[in-house]
């Protein structure tokens, strides 16, 4: 009954995001339809750039630096066993393993949903493809993502605290960071208000931070290990959109750090 009561509201969801934001029509503003120039041809500057801004967003470098400190002394064990002891947000692990689930479903249906939103162009035909090849790479984008993430669980062979094995770095958080970048970025090509685009996308921010830390509350995995995941989904998911959906490059003010000798500049870039 509750997996049936899951299931409806998750539709719920689904529908009531994809009948607010479902226009698809239309181009961008260089007359171009969204998804149209993706795959090919590679631009090997723009690749670069997506690169470097990937590794240097602060959506990468926080949780990066989350997963190093965590993992420094006894914080993983301290922050688990508080956790799992007191579960203050899930209120038990089985209930913070049941919801990790289905918030990170739903954060993968907005971004086929988001995708389907954004202006493609009037031609149906047009549309198909253009649909088709800006899926393509953000679908690529989830399989690089889980594919890393497997990789560095056979590689580290993490030990987790419920006794598993495979704990570094966590999946869910790699795929739920992951749909954050893409779902984020297709939000910008929408037609909405400025307000209720930041709203969607901080409520995006909090669905992945809250997947993550239920993984967490239910002795999944450590604290580390999310943090990890969180900087890989969020790296690849930014890097393989910005770098292979050929989509205007004019984006809204950014907050980058940049790497100076002897550390490092945090930098505000506004478009003009």
């Amino acid at each position: 009954m509750m997996r049936k009561t899951r299931c409806r509201a998750f539709l719920l969801f689904a529908l009531g995001l994809f009948s607010t934001f479902i226009t698809g029509c239309g181009t961008l503003e260089n007359g171009r339809g969204w998804g149209q120039d993706a795959l090919y041809p590679v631009n090997g500057k723009r690749v670069s750039k997506a690169l470097y801004n990937a590794a240097t967003d602060w959506g990468t470098l926080i949780p990066a630096g989350g997963a190093v400190l965590s993992s420094l002394g006894n914080t993983d064990e301290r922050v688990n066993s508080w956790a799992t002891g007191h579960t203050p947000i899930f209120g038990s692990m089985d209930s913070a393993s049941r919801t990790a689930n289905y918030l990170l479903g739903i954060l993968q249906a907005e971004v086929v949903v988001t995708a389907l939103a954004t202006p493609s162009g009037e031609d149906s035909q047009e549309w198909i493809s253009s649909k088709a090849k800006g899926l393509s790479v953000e679908l690529g984008a989830e399989l690089v993502t889980a594919g890393v993430t497997e990789g560095l669980k056979n590689i580290s062979d993490r030990e987790r605290p419920s006794g598993g094995d495979n704990s570094f770095p966590s999946g869910h958080s790699s795929a739920a960071f992951t749909n954050v970048a893409l779902a984020n970025r297709n939000l910008e090509y929408i037609h909405m208000s400025s307000e209720l685009r930041t709203g969607l996308e901080i409520g995006n921010w909090l669905l992945a931070s809250a997947t993550a830390w239920a993984r967490v509350e239910a002795n999944a995995h450590w604290l580390s290990d999310v943090f990890a995941g969180a900087a890989i989904g969020y790296f690849f998911g930014a890097f393989l959109h910005d770098g292979f959906m050929g989509l205007p490059e004019d984006k809204p003010a950014q907050v980058k750090v940049v790497p100076m000798r002897g550390g490092a500049m945090l930098a505000l870039s506004f478009p003009f």
